[in-house]
């Protein structure tokens, strides 16, 4: 298993893909405070380098990351924790809808929760 210095950890004998790894990582990171937003992170080759992997398997995490408004590169000057979550607006957009359906129905939070706690399972 290696460990990037902000704390993340690939485990290269997982059954998940290693990039998926580095995303999901990079992610919990964010969430968990040890990458505020504007944290510079590691160039694709310096993290590939700390972690023993290939270049193309951090460029790919990076460019997911990306994609989804987790990260932003700044041209030559590194790729950086975006300043917004993309997640909360997206989580918030669609706790409102849910409580509109709820509302329209006729029901009530604990009601709404229960169906929430059925479908996590």
């Amino acid at each position: 298993m290696s460990e990037l210095g902000l704390g993340l950890r690939i485990d290269a004998g997982g059954g998940r893909p290693l990039f998926d790894q580095l995303r999901t990582r990079v992610i919990e990171g964010i969430r968990e405070g040890r990458l505020p937003p504007g944290t510079r992170l590691p160039t694709v080759r310096e993290l590939a380098g700390q972690l023993g992997l290939a270049v193309n398997t951090v460029a790919r995490a990076y460019r997911e990351l990306e994609t989804a408004g987790i990260v932003e590169t700044r041209g030559r000057f590194g790729t950086f924790v975006a300043r917004a979550d993309p997640a909360d607006a997206a989580m918030a957009a669609a706790a409102n809808a849910y409580v509109e359906a709820v509302r329209a129905l006729g029901l009530g939070k604990h009601e709404a929760l229960r169906y929430l706690d059925s479908a996590f399972g």
